[in-house]
């Protein structure tokens, strides 16, 4: 079994396809979905969404991107949506200083409030980093002596550097089809580093298919392989490799049960 740790089920590429798409996840042996939250206004049909299917659950947050065009919240606000069963994990949140569609210090002050809503929850912090490795590695120490929490860097494809200030921190890595582009050498080279027992696997879609889906619209099935050039870089069988990757899933995220 396979489980994809981070999708968007509920964004409009998926519209009228989701009972179609679960079913080819099944079918390529995907056994959990983790459907993420982008905007807290939007949160309901995220939630919905991993109501209506046994195997699927769902995170609450904002998007860096969305720091300021979404309502500003609080610790307290977040603690109160994420008291759901579904509800496993809180993000996704971080800092994106590529694209820059909001202030840094206004992504920076939403972060530190997903940080104490994981810390308080006990729940694990899904991390978007892009193009910020020194505000993100500062952060994330900062709010670790502070207090610790769980959590994981998502669709990784940042520097050897922050992988190991994550590491060091107690946190995971998620990898994303990237993996599988053949001119992401320094990832590559991550990826073949990475303690297998801190190693999740993700598609980030409808994004970032892998190859040999790279340019299609990305989907949970999709994630098989990841997994498949993830365990040929590691030089190691892809049940182990799948196995590895499931367990981790589920230590992580705690509240979510195994199908």
């Amino acid at each position: 079994m396979l489980v994809d740790s981070h999708c968007h089920l509920d964004f409009p590429d998926f519209e009228g396809e989701l009972d179609a798409v679960i079913g080819r996840a099944a079918d390529a042996g995907i056994g959990t979905a983790l459907t993420i939250s982008t905007h807290v206004t939007r949160f309901d049909r995220v939630r919905s969404i991993a109501e209506r299917y046994d195997n699927v659950y769902c995170t609450v947050g904002i998007h860096p991107h969305e720091a300021a065009t979404e309502p500003e919240v609080t610790s307290e606000h977040l603690i109160r949506l994420a008291d759901h069963p579904k509800v496993v994990g809180i993000g996704e949140t971080g800092l994106d200083y590529f694209y820059e569609h909001s202030p840094r210090a206004a992504q920076q002050k939403s972060f530190r409030a997903h940080i104490g809503a994981a810390r308080e929850t006990g729940l694990p912090l899904v991390v978007h980093t892009r193009e910020a490795d020194m505000d993100m590695a500062r952060i994330l120490t900062e709010e670790q002596i502070a207090g610790r929490f769980s959590g994981v860097l998502h669709c990784f494809s940042s520097s050897r550097t922050l992988a190991d200030t994550a590491l060091g921190l107690g946190l995971y890595i998620s990898l994303s089809g990237i993996v599988t582009f053949k001119k992401a050498t320094d990832l590559r080279d991550t990826a073949r580093a990475l303690p297998l027992d801190r190693v999740l696997v993700e598609t980030d879609s409808p994004y970032l298919a892998p190859v040999p889906k790279r340019g299609k619209r990305n989907e949970p099935a999709f994630v098989a392989h990841t997994a498949a050039e993830l365990a040929r870089l590691r030089d190691m069988d892809v049940e182990t490799l799948s196995a590895a990757t499931t367990d981790n899933f589920f230590t992580l995220f705690s509240k979510a049960r195994r199908q």
